[in-house]
């Protein structure tokens, strides 16, 4: 009995030792991660994915190298992280753009709900529906009303074909039954839709709030709303259009960690908890604050259950109004 005891208690030992065991996870990670991004340096998920890895890399002792694979809204960088191996080196800080509005624009190398593992739900930020001062509109219902009245003269800009921001001026032409046209900046992306903006070549734009704030603080462009269901902390004396007359009216400009699919439980629990650390802290909110973005840091279930819903709804805004990919 006592020799038979001895044995199980080696063998749970050699247990905690064995390449895969929960054990071994913990001394993760013992070499450098890579983030992959789907859009340049510079940007505000470039420096998110910065902040986000010298955190893990205080915390950890390990380099986080930052790959900028842009390309296809975001889909390239997507279907890296899909093909990576599950060993939590390979990671991925992508837009929701990428998850749930890609598959319904275009062939993607990934199916967004089974070859991910959600870490968490990092950023969120509204987009800012923004006018030049010469149009006569200081409400989303005397915009509409604008529109009504003009069917087809008025513009919207946008990121360009499928973003995040084109989605949302569709969703609310939808909802508001308005006829305005877009004009996608595909490649240049928003800076020159603001730019056109700002010049009058274009009425109104949906631009990320990362981007309008600062030319709406020094007066040069009107903020009509913000389209997440409450107001932003950053612009709280901004309506959000929601409040405006449209119930529910809510999208957002997202970044979130995932992990490819079959990545360790302990592993992506441990890149979640290491996340939400990092969030907690006041520098770091403040940082983003900065760049009109907020903290969130929610759970693997409740973010993978998030993405499982707004792949029907784009896909449904993206039916409804004829949407092709270029």
């Amino acid at each position: 009995m006592r020799s038979y005891s001895r044995i199980a208690v080696i063998s749970s030992l050699l247990s905690l030792v064995t390449p895969g065991s929960a054990a071994a996870q913990s001394i993760y990670p013992e070499k450098p991660i890579r983030m992959v991004l789907g859009f340049g340096t510079g940007g505000p998920q470039d420096t998110v994915a910065r902040l986000l890895g010298q955190k893990f890399t205080e915390a950890w002792g390990k380099p986080v190298v930052i790959d900028n694979a842009t390309g296809a809204g975001g889909a390239i960088a997507a279907g890296r992280v899909a093909k990576a191996a599950p060993d939590g080196y390979t990671l991925g800080l992508m837009t929701d753009a990428s998850l749930v509005i890609s598959p319904s624009l275009r062939q993607v190398a990934y199916d967004p709900t089974k070859d991910f593992a959600p870490v968490s739900q990092v950023t969120l930020s509204p987009i800012m529906l923004v006018v030049h001062d010469a149009v006569p509109a200081t409400s989303v219902s005397e915009l509409v009303a604008l529109a009504k009245a003009q069917p087809g003269a008025l513009s919207f800009a946008s990121a360009g074909i499928g973003s995040t921001t084109h989605m949302a001026a569709e969703l609310f032409k939808s909802v508001a039954g308005i006829d305005i046209w877009h004009v996608p900046y595909k490649g240049v992306g928003v800076g020159l839709a603001l730019t056109d903006l700002l010049g009058g070549r274009v009425t109104m734009a949906f631009s990320p709030l990362t981007s309008a704030l600062p030319v709406v603080r020094e007066g040069k462009l009107r903020a009509i709303a913000v389209t997440t269901l409450r107001r932003s902390s950053v612009v709280r004396d901004v309506p959000t259009i929601a409040e405006s007359g449209y119930e529910g009216f809510e999208v957002a400009l997202s970044y979130g960690l995932f992990a490819p699919a079959k990545t360790p439980a302990e592993i992506v629990r441990k890149l979640h908890l290491e996340t939400g650390k990092a969030l907690a802290l006041p520098e770091l909110r403040a940082r983003l604050a900065d760049l009109g973005l907020e903290g969130v840091g929610s759970s693997p279930d409740k973010y993978a259950a998030f993405i499982r819903s707004e792949i029907p709804k784009w896909a449904k805004v993206i039916a409804d109004a004829g949407i092709k990919s270029n």
